[in-house]
């Protein structure tokens, strides 16, 4: 406890960044020894200016600081895992810039365990969040842990999807863990603590400020062995998770999405340099060459069942539908129902999860991931 308690100490240091904290580590070889050393021996560290010395002297309240940050912790119900913490995550080690303390909420166990992160555009389109909770369902329910950033959008489609599959998903902060952004996912951040985890490198009461994202981003891509983006702009956050992923050598994935929609942009341009494309859950799974039941004989068998039991003529009216948008007068022509059947039918096959409705009355098959 004393050893994570100066890891803590020196986390809060006024003015020290991170590049600076491990120059400091680099140096003395720990953070009890870099809180012990003099002002002369600190000034001799390359990069280390005056100003950030003295946030090391400004007083006997850094020791205060560090104890009440763990004792709010364990009020809370969570705990921090400083770097050498045999239980901080193996893969997060091998950043250039990793969090030297991690705090967590849940357990702390999934930090360790195989995880796919899945990214994307905040202002999602209704295919992305299908995608993306499709995608987070079958990979968690495959034993996968999913990764995210509880953002709006494809990062909340994730998490639920995660839920759903009956497995676990990490959320990754970039605020303290007592601050829940956006405040409309807070059921859902309730949710991800009862059986998986929520991870932040600030200390409690931290605000959600927009320079942390970036960093934040980097924790994502280091827990995981690939990261997946659905969707996302020609300049988003998830590209930067992407790079950072990739620096890192872990495998980047990207979902295809409609060439006229600006939301498939980032996507596209990873797709053209070299990510991997994902039609489904198994090309994850394969590419990652992690064994689990993902695909299996009794799944498809499964769905295909499923399609198989519609009503007849929800199953014809599916038969002309295709992933690319039609207008709904033109299915009364094609199938000759009535339009008060065909607005049931319809009703029907979207809350059973086979089709989209979007604006200007238009309709989409949507095609279940495997």
């Amino acid at each position: 406890m004393v050893a994570t308690l100066d890891w803590i100490r020196l986390s809060l240091v006024p003015g020290l960044g991170l590049a600076s904290y491990w120059r400091l580590i680099d140096h003395f070889q720990s953070p009890t020894a870099v809180l012990r050393a003099s002002r002369k021996e600190l000034l001799q560290v390359r990069g280390i200016r005056e100003q950030q010395v003295s946030g090391l002297f400004s007083g006997a309240h850094t020791v205060a600081d560090g104890q009440r940050e763990l004792d709010r912790l364990t009020a809370a119900g969570a705990y921090a895992l400083s770097f050498e913490d045999f239980s901080y995550p193996p893969l997060l080690r091998q950043l250039p810039d990793p969090p030297p303390v991690l705090y967590v909420f849940g357990r702390k166990e999934l930090l360790s365990r195989p995880a796919v992160a899945i990214v994307g555009s905040r202002a999602a389109t209704t295919y992305g969040r299908k995608i993306a909770f499709s995608l987070a369902s079958k990979l968690s329910s495959s034993l996968l842990t999913v990764v995210s950033g509880l953002a709006l959008g494809i990062d909340a489609e994730a998490h639920a999807g995660a839920l759903t599959g009956g497995g676990s998903t990490v959320a990754v902060l970039g605020c303290g863990l007592d601050v829940v952004y956006p405040r409309e996912n807070l059921k859902l951040f309730r949710k991800i603590i009862e059986t998986g985890a929520v991870v932040s490198e600030y200390p409690l009461g931290t605000r959600p400020e927009g320079f942390r994202f970036p960093a934040r981003n980097r924790i994502i891509a280091g827990l995981c062995k690939g990261v997946v983006v659905v969707e996302a702009a020609k300049r988003s956050g998830s590209l930067i998770t992407a790079q950072i992923a990739l620096d890192c050598g872990r495998e980047v994935f990207a979902v295809p999405g409609h060439i006229d929609s600006c939301k498939s942009e980032g996507t596209h341009w990873l797709l053209k340099q070299g990510a991997k494309l994902v039609q489904g859950a198994a090309d994850i799974v394969e590419e990652l060459d992690i064994s689990c039941p993902l695909g299996s004989p009794e799944k498809t068998a499964s769905n295909q069942e499923n399609c198989s039991g519609l009503d007849p003529d929800a199953l014809a009216l599916l038969g002309h539908l295709d992933s690319y948008p039609q207008m709904r007068e033109g299915l009364l022509d094609k199938t000759g129902f009535s339009p008060a059947r065909v607005s049931e039918l319809l009703l029907f096959l979207e809350l059973d999860g086979w089709i989209e409705v979007l604006p200007g009355d238009r309709v989409r098959k949507i095609s279940p991931l495997s």
